[in-house]
């Protein structure tokens, strides 16, 4: 079994069922299991971030792990080894040993604790790393749910050992106001005027409530947390202040973007997010930026983001009066072409076609070029971690895909960030060379969402761009096993219903 190309098991272990204590919890683990722990690792991030890019994340993260498990360092020669890609045959060894342990006699969710606790220790959760542990819990049999579960928990147990009552923090200013004269007289700036402040944290300095998390986190966290963060885990972690992505709100134009924020799906503070963005807005049901993610999977963090609703509005109204006037035009043509989607080129439109459609060529133009612009400044949000050191998942369909392929253009060196991503009736180049420029930049999987006979994204995108390859129309030909190509032609309406894939 494994993250990218098989299901995971949907056997569930109980949380009550797990013992803890006080201790790390894998250090609980006998010298062997513990070996078999971080070996399982290094060939997972073998398997998983092969680039050079990632070559010093694979390093570094497996060297802070075995000195978590409190292995010798004459192992990291061994572990180095596994990260160049050896040992992948020795898994099958590895997991029998840790399913012999005795701690985990009752299932592995305890392994998955501690490796959630250790990628978060120092206020930061690598997308890179989000992914292993998905990865690890599949071949240790651990569900989904129970990971999601654990994170949302130890979320908001880090987020309540953030706050503090009045009484605590009236507390906490007198003493720092206390270290702070003592500082500054030992070092000769008793008088500070306008002189600098050395070493002084402030309120990042507050510790995390151990014993508050420990019955959450159990061993899995609560001794290396309640040491190493507090305070300033949450601030990491969630954002600036914690207000995370909801206080963002651009406050003038950034270039010719007129409109930019976010909008909360779900309630909550998590340790990972999803942002979804609209591609068209329309009367009735789907008149606002949520409505199409309704029945998007509740798991985690997520917002949509709100972008330029007037034009969105226009190109919606336009696509409407379009539809509307050319349902008998398209069962008419039909009867000459055959089939509308094999023709590839603006020429060959039908000339009644071409003109019916003149209705729509302005809004679209224009929010070709906009969201191509939006993109840019979501990467922007994304790289000043307003939403914190968290990893992120996009998803968009239509024009809200293209925001997101040209937020992940803009990425292409910033690795560790983006989760996930799925593009649907992606409107963007489908060559090899645009999309094994986003491989480097997503951790996880990408999935692109087409449909080959969508012939008013083929009309509207081929016609303006004088593009031939679509993402959104077929499949993308990278040698990368993290590109995922879904056909929906299948589930999506034909043209003679008034309704394309781009809808």
């Amino acid at each position: 079994v494994n993250y990218y190309d098989s299901p995971c098991s949907t056997r569930i272990y109980s949380p009550q069922t797990v013992m803890f204590s006080t201790e790390i919890i894998s250090r609980q683990l006998t010298e062997q299991g513990r070996f078999a722990y971080a070996a399982l690792c290094g060939v997972s991030l073998g398997q998983l971030f092969t680039g050079p890019e990632n070559s010093t994340f694979r390093e570094q993260y497996l060297q802070g792990l075995v000195h978590w498990l409190d292995l010798d360092e004459s192992v990291m020669p061994v572990m180095g080894a596994f990260l160049s890609g050896l040992g992948c045959e020795g898994s099958d060894t590895f997991l029998t040993i840790l399913q012999a342990e005795p701690l985990l006699a009752a299932g592995a969710t305890p392994i998955i604790q501690d490796l959630v606790s250790f990628s978060v220790k120092d206020g930061q959760y690598d997308a890179r790393s989000r992914v292993l542990i998905r990865h690890v819990s599949c071949l240790l049999r651990v569900s989904p749910q129970q990971l999601e579960e654990f994170e949302e928990t130890l979320g908001e147990k880090l987020r309540e050992a953030g706050e503090e009552s009045e009484e605590e923090s009236s507390r906490r200013r007198r003493k720092e106001r206390g270290r702070k004269l003592r500082r500054y007289l030992l070092i000769g700036l008793a008088t500070v005027g306008g002189g600098t402040v050395i070493g002084v944290t402030g309120g990042l300095a507050a510790p995390l409530v151990a014993a508050g998390a420990g019955a959450v986190i159990g061993a899995g966290g609560a001794a290396a947390l309640g040491s190493a963060t507090g305070i300033a885990i949450m601030a990491s972690l969630f954002g600036a202040a914690g207000a995370g992505l909801t206080g963002y709100k651009m406050n003038k134009c950034v270039g010719a973007i007129e409109e930019f924020e976010f909008l909360p799906l779900s309630s909550g503070k998590h340790l990972h997010l999803t942002i979804a963005v609209t591609g068209w807005l329309c009367s009735g049901k789907y008149s606002s930026f949520q409505a199409p993610w309704c029945s998007l999977g509740e798991c985690g963090e997520q917002y949509c983001l709100v972008w330029e609703s007037r034009f969105l509005r226009d190109l919606g109204s336009a696509m409407a009066s379009l539809l509307d006037g050319l349902v008998s035009m398209v069962a008419q043509e039909a009867l000459k072409y055959t089939v509308l989607s094999g023709i590839v080129t603006a020429l060959t439109w039908p000339a009644s076609l071409l003109a019916a459609a003149s209705v729509i060529d302005n809004p679209w133009c224009v929010c070709l070029s906009r969201s191509a612009e939006v993109g840019k400044h979501l990467a922007q949000v994304l790289r000043s971690r307003q939403q914190g050191k968290r990893p992120v998942s996009l998803i968009g369909f239509s024009l809200g895909a293209r925001v997101i392929y040209f937020c992940l253009q803009e990425l292409a060196n910033d690795q560790g960030m983006v989760e996930d991503v799925v593009l649907l009736g992606a409107p963007v180049d489908g060559s090899e060379k645009a999309w094994e420029r986003m491989t480097r930049v997503v951790a996880g999987k990408i999935v692109n969402g087409y449909c080959r006979g969508d012939w008013l994204l083929g009309f509207l995108y081929r016609s303006s761009a004088a593009q031939l390859s679509v993402a959104g129309l077929q499949p993308i030909n990278v040698q990368d096993r993290r590109v995922i190509n879904v056909d929906l032609s299948s589930v999506v309406k034909k043209p003679h219903q008034k309704v394309s894939a781009y809808s």
